[in-house]
């Protein structure tokens, strides 16, 4: 009988050894080994541009705690979704990952779009948000956001303000605000930073609403910081109430953050996780975000995820009543 029952054990361990690669996820046995080769990064923007700037930081960053490189790709267009999309044919193995900007929550009720941003992706971690502001040139005739609500009052459909796209937060939150200050604005759609500081400063347009692109011309005194968007006053501005401190309940601040293919390794989330995590205590990358008027906003996984559930479903409502007010 002990003879017999050594065979058994022997014959249970032989068996829990074939049958334990099966329990263990494709990954974890290969974790030992990520990352192999180098990730690549997706930012949904152009080259040049403060996102781009601020993702090669973070991309850099990273790279130094991963003990690989993250490569940045650029896919500017369709309103910063297409890294989004393009995680529906990327692998969940951790290569591939984008950033995920608000407009990912906006797009798909705007129009078709093949992904779904809440189903379709994995939420890893968000890092950092916009700073939104409303500037006038120096020679308007307001200095203040009551002026200008006073004096669009008075002047029905004669202000205009340019802004970098329809649909992009820059629109939604000022139209989001004139609805509650009772005015209407003109708005102008320009491509990007670039087209719309060359009109405002050109005097082709008195008001523009952007993220902090404003910042040099403000500081020159070539262009005039009304209001900023965020929940409290941003520091490189400490002088310049937001809207809502004015009297208009409008807040805009576009966190963003990092997301990959849905059905990732929870393992493999982690590792990302706080590898992106650590890249907010670089300090090269706090002087980018600074250079960029951006704060730290940090979201751990679960509570990114939950972000994008409540944003997706915000986001419904806003376009919504803005379609029927016929603005968009």
């Amino acid at each position: 009988m002990p003879a017999r029952r050594h065979v058994l054990r022997r014959g249970l361990a032989f068996t829990t050894a074939l049958a334990a690669p099966a329990l263990v996820s494709p990954w974890a046995r290969a974790q030992d080994r990520f990352p192999s080769r180098p990730l690549t990064l997706i930012t949904p923007w152009p080259t040049g541009g403060s996102s781009d700037a601020v993702m090669r930081a973070f991309a850099e960053a990273a790279s130094r705690t991963l003990g690989a490189t993250v490569v940045i790709d650029n896919k500017p267009g369709a309103g910063g979704t297409l890294g989004a999309a393009a995680m529906l044919n990327s692998r969940p193995d951790g290569y591939t990952l984008t950033q995920l900007p608000l407009g990912v929550y906006r797009f798909p009720h705007m129009q078709k779009t093949a992904f779904h941003p809440v189903h379709d992706l994995t939420h890893i971690i968000c890092l950092t948000g916009y700073t939104f502001g409303l500037a006038a040139r120096p020679d308007a005739p307001y200095r203040t956001l009551q002026e200008m609500v006073a004096y669009a009052r008075a002047h029905p459909g004669q202000v205009n303000y340019g802004h970098t796209g329809t649909g992009t937060t820059p629109h939604l939150a000022i139209e989001e605000f004139a609805g509650k200050a009772g005015i209407t604005l003109q708005d102008i759609p320009y491509k990007g930073s670039a087209e719309i500081l060359q009109a405002i400063l050109g005097g082709h347009i008195p008001l523009m609403s952007g993220t902090a692109e404003f910042a040099p011309h403000v500081f020159a005194g070539r262009l005039r910081l009304l209001a900023t968007l965020g929940s409290r006053r941003n520091k490189a501005f400490p002088d310049v109430p937001t809207v809502k401190e004015s009297g208009w309940d409008t807040v805009s601040e576009s966190p963003f953050g990092i997301g990959g293919p849905k059905g990732m390794d929870p393992a493999l989330v982690r590792l990302l996780h706080d590898a992106f995590k650590k890249t907010l205590d670089d300090p090269r990358v706090l002087e980018t975000l600074d250079k960029f008027y951006m704060p730290v906003v940090y979201m751990g996984t679960v509570d990114y995820q939950a972000y994008a559930e409540r944003t997706y479903l915000a986001e419904k409502t806003t376009i919504d009543r803005l379609r029927a007010a016929g603005k968009i």
